[in-house]
């Protein structure tokens, strides 16, 4: 499910056109195989906020847009909504940068708004971009340029340690089987990201789609194949939908 797959995805350089996504255009961020410190951070926001009059939370919303669109001049930042869809979070911000510190600026300020003072963070996860030992010229969804998709499927992946002391040539031939299950969704993104060192798995992956079926579909097959049997932990899955910053701020009450 990991590195083989990224095999379908396809290297594409369209722009994106979403306000929320005009990190396509920050700096340093033009060369697809750039290393990048990946950071997916979901936040549950306080019932206290749907209390807050109209005028206030317009506001906020606007205070907070902005800052986003600022930070979108020096790194990729996506947002998404996870609302109604789980109960530990009400939507998930997906940062890309040259540097962790720019991501640790960026998440200070957010909690110096006035949104960011009825929100919690509820899972964070820290990676990094890295070419893969199984797959050549692969480039990452996040990197072609293009717009993203209705959906990402976010979570954190590990393997087992016996995974790790198998022959290079078997896992390699194991992989394979996911290569081929992969192309046959050639309509799903997969971003892989690496957390070795970094966080708590080994890796972090990011399915982008326009129909949630279909990637159930992909994950079922998956499930069948001889890699599966090295999997420990593939939870919490979590899905989310693209959507701008204000209109998720609406959908947050009031």
């Amino acid at each position: 499910m990991i590195d083989s797959l990224m095999a379908s995805s396809k290297e594409k350089s369209t722009a994106g056109k979403n306000s929320s996504d005009t990190a396509e255009k920050g700096e340093g961020q033009t060369a697809a195989t750039s290393t990048y410190f990946l950071n997916f951070s979901f936040f549950k926001v306080d019932s206290k906020w749907r209390w807050l009059n109209e005028i206030g939370k317009e506001e906020a919303a606007k205070e907070f847009a902005s800052l986003i669109e600022v930070a979108n001049t020096k790194m990729r930042v996506r947002t998404y909504t996870t609302l109604g869809i789980r109960a530990d979070a009400d939507f998930m911000l997906w940062m890309i940068s040259d540097s962790v510190e720019k991501i640790q600026i960026l998440t200070s300020k957010i909690y110096s708004t006035v949104l960011g003072k009825y929100i919690e963070p509820s899972q964070v996860y820290l990676s990094t971009s890295r070419p893969s030992v199984y797959v050549n010229r692969v480039t990452q969804g996040f990197a072609t340029g293009e717009e993203p998709l209705k959906y990402v499927i976010v979570y954190p992946f590990v393997k087992s340690r016996e995974w790790y002391l198998l022959p290079f040539e078997q896992r390699k031939k194991m992989m394979e089987e996911h290569i081929i299950i992969g192309r046959k969704f050639p309509e799903i993104r997969l971003n892989t990201s690496y957390s070795f060192g970094l966080h708590d798995q080994d890796f972090m992956l990011a399915f982008e789609t326009n129909n949630l079926i279909n990637f159930q579909d992909l994950i079922i097959q998956l499930r069948e194949t001889q890699v599966s049997r090295y999997i420990v932990r593939d939870t919490p899955m979590i899905v989310c939908l693209y959507k701008g910053i204000i209109d998720i701020i609406k959908s947050l009450g009031g």
